[in-house]
């Protein structure tokens, strides 16, 4: 296999978002071929974008319902910008973001470095100082997923368009049966899903431990203090076809609120 490139590939996945249009299957002669080429494209395409310094990442499709809405046979991450995460109570323009979702999801922010390399569900644990409820809001950019591939899914942030994060809350999160927490996922005023922590990948910090020795971790160079991580959706995205006022809960945890005006 030739040495891969990745700029060509992020300046064109670049443009297309430049023009706001759907991205299609890479020419083949730029197209990343494997999942740490993708995650290199990425990399390439955060430099591009000014976010060379992320402010997290996202891990997509750590549920099985998730897997299966994406076609995906495990998970997949891409970074978030420091631009792109919100308090809880923002709001947002429905007009910037690409046919947008909603996701039900929990997040964390890291208290120390976790290095690019496996580690167990405890050690990934151990580097956590806040877990909170979490809203990422997606974007539909694409066609066929099959036909698009995963590296080139990788390559684009997995659907990754903004997020908003919840406060923390009064309960040491440690003393939390994470597996058992339910997150509802409400638009508008009505419950449109719900799931549990369980759904992720059996519990939500298998699915840090994945990231930390994850393709994108390895191509950022490891996971930073102060890093947002939203740990996958308990839930399939909702998408939107008009503004909407989105809350997740978790309770006990502060519910977080978004609005897409």
């Amino acid at each position: 296999m030739t040495e891969y490139r990745p700029e060509p590939a992020a300046a064109a996945l670049h443009a297309i978002r430049l023009q706001r249009g759907q991205v299609a299957p890479l020419p083949a002669d730029i197209a990343p071929r494997t999942e740490a080429e993708g995650a290199a494209v990425q990399r390439a395409l955060a430099h591009r974008t000014g976010a060379a310094a992320p402010g997290g990442f996202k891990i997509g499709a750590t549920g099985r319902r998730m897997q299966q809405y994406l076609r995906l046979s495990g998970p997949a991450a891409g970074f978030m910008a420091i631009g792109n995460i919100h308090r809880s109570g923002a709001t947002v323009r429905f007009a910037d973001f690409v046919r947008p979702g909603v996701e039900c999801e929990l997040a964390v922010r890291l208290a120390r470095d976790l290095p690019p390399a496996p580690c167990t569900p405890e050690q990934a644990a151990d580097a956590v100082g806040d877990l909170v409820a979490g809203i990422e809001i997606v974007e539909n950019r694409y066609g066929e997923l099959l036909e698009l591939g995963v590296p080139t899914l990788i390559a684009d942030q997995v659907f990754h368009g903004a997020c908003a994060l919840g406060e923390p809350g009064t309960h040491d999160w440690h003393t939390l049966d994470l597996a058992a927490l339910r997150g509802r996922l409400v638009v508008d005023g009505h419950q449109r899903d719900e799931g549990v922590g369980a759904d992720l990948l059996g519990h939500p910090m298998n699915c840090l431990a994945w990231l930390a020795g994850s393709s994108v971790a390895a191509a950022f160079g490891g996971l930073k203090a102060g890093q947002v991580i939203m740990l996958g959706s308990v839930t399939p995205p909702v998408w939107l076809t008009a503004p909407a006022s989105v809350t997740v809960d978790f309770s006990p945890l502060p519910p977080v609120q978004v609005r897409l005006a």
